[in-house]
């Protein structure tokens, strides 16, 4: 009888190149010492397993942060205590960061505010952790280090939850994001099933994270490689009312990323989140609650929402002039969102035409100043501002002319205008 093989061992990472930097050497060597060890964990590991590029590079150790603190002063190290109730101390080496995390375990859970306990068990250490995929560990000699399986699910390009589901979301609810976020980024085909069932079990335990961390986890899921299908999958489950708090439009969210890969646009999270979540404005500052938004993305939502659907109208030379009001991102993001929802009778031929305008045309800019209307005997004050409104308007309608007699011409019958409806 033939032997079931076991896991596939994950291999050596004792060629690869970020291993070697020196900033991160001198972090092992600093951390390798008196009976200590210290491992890269989580993302960086799973990405160079995945031939990702590695970017941050957080590191595990049995050192306690006292004795973190204490090494790096001695080496003249940067230490910054950025959240050593938990055990975590930011080393900055060479202009680069490490977050360092003594080795814990949870020794009683309620949500993110669980008690911890620092110990030296790398097995428990990533027991605790969210998914497999993110519990593997690597030493400074290259050995990887898998204790849940997790580099057979790498391979199988499936995001599982380490444990029970269910336990493991109620310990924090943002895991249900999580698990949709990380699938889209490196999972692939569909969700894991017991995880997916998980997530919809525990929905309602959305309602109980803050608005910045639904923030930081939608954002991210918005630009990953597997965003529509996660979506879609969050819709299936109804999920996706308790995270926007309103109806989403799935079909202009698949639409709107058809449109960014037909123009070659790198994904943009508001503009996505647009599609997903926004028919009118209202629907913007509604999200933007829901989700705290910044001041800059909620203007971004507020103009895609504002009045989309009449673009669907616009003639060229009404175009240019939604361009120059609105200008490029604006103008570009308003008419991707009337286009993703156009639906099945949109001619992308139209569509592309319009939203390309900046790259075939370069709105000017008005030419006539305030000297103009002084010269014509408009006094400096809240009038001379209402006659240089006045005045663009009437150049925007006739099509941005620029020749001197088309612009004094303007000026004039603005004047004339003026002091017709002020009586002057």
């Amino acid at each position: 009888m033939t032997a079931t093989p076991g896991p596939r061992a994950a291999p050596s990472l004792r060629d690869a190149p970020w291993l070697a930097k020196p900033p991160l050497r001198r972090v092992f060597d600093l951390l390798n010492a008196d009976g200590c060890e210290a491992r890269v964990v989580g993302g960086a590991v799973r990405d160079a397993l995945m031939g990702l590029p590695v970017d941050e590079k957080d590191i595990a150790t049995t050192a306690v942060p006292d004795e973190v603190m204490r090494r790096a002063r001695a080496a003249n190290i940067k230490a910054v205590p950025t959240g050593i109730a938990h055990g975590t101390v930011t080393l900055i080496v060479d202009g680069e960061a490490f977050e360092v995390t003594t080795l814990r375990e949870d020794v009683e859970t309620f949500g993110r505010k669980a008690n911890v306990a620092f110990g030296r068990d790398w097995v428990a250490d990533a027991r605790r952790r969210d998914f497999t995929i993110n519990a593997l560990s690597v030493s400074a000699d290259g050995a990887v280090h898998d204790h849940v399986d997790g580099f057979a699910d790498i391979m199988a390009r499936r995001v599982r939850f380490i444990g029970e589901p269910d336990a493991r979301i109620a310990e924090d609810y943002l895991r249900i994001l999580r698990f949709f976020r990380i699938h889209a980024a490196y999972g692939e085909g569909p969700p894991d099933r017991a995880g997916l069932m998980a997530c919809i079990r525990g929905k309602a335990g959305l309602a109980s994270l803050s608005a910045e961390r639904l923030r930081m986890e939608m954002l991210k899921l918005m630009v990953a490689k597997g965003t529509r299908a996660a979506v879609e999958a969050m819709g299936d489950g109804g999920l996706l009312l308790a995270v926007t708090g309103g109806v989403t439009y799935q079909g202009a969210f698949a639409a709107m990323i058809a449109a960014e890969e037909a123009l070659a646009l790198a994904p943009d999270p508001m503009r996505r989140l647009g599609a997903l979540a926004v028919a009118v404005t209202e629907d913007a500052r509604r999200l933007s609650a829901r989700l705290r938004l910044t001041k800059a993305e909620t203007k971004a939502l507020d103009s895609m929402g504002h009045r989309w659907w009449r673009l669907a109208a616009m003639d060229e030379a009404t175009a240019r002039r939604r361009l120059y009001r609105l200008g490029e991102a604006r103008y570009r993001d308003r008419n991707m969102l009337a286009w993703a929802r156009a639906g099945r009778d949109a001619d992308a031929a139209i569509w592309r035409q319009r939203v390309t305008l900046p790259q075939r045309w370069t709105a000017p800019t008005f030419p006539l100043k305030a000297a103009d209307f002084i010269a014509r005997g408009i006094s400096a004050g809240p009038g001379l501002g209402h006659v240089l409104t006045l005045a663009e308007d009437a150049w925007l309608a006739a099509d941005f002319p620029l020749d001197p007699a088309a612009l004094d011409a303007i000026a004039d019958a603005t004047v004339a205008r003026f002091r017709h409806d002020h009586r002057l």
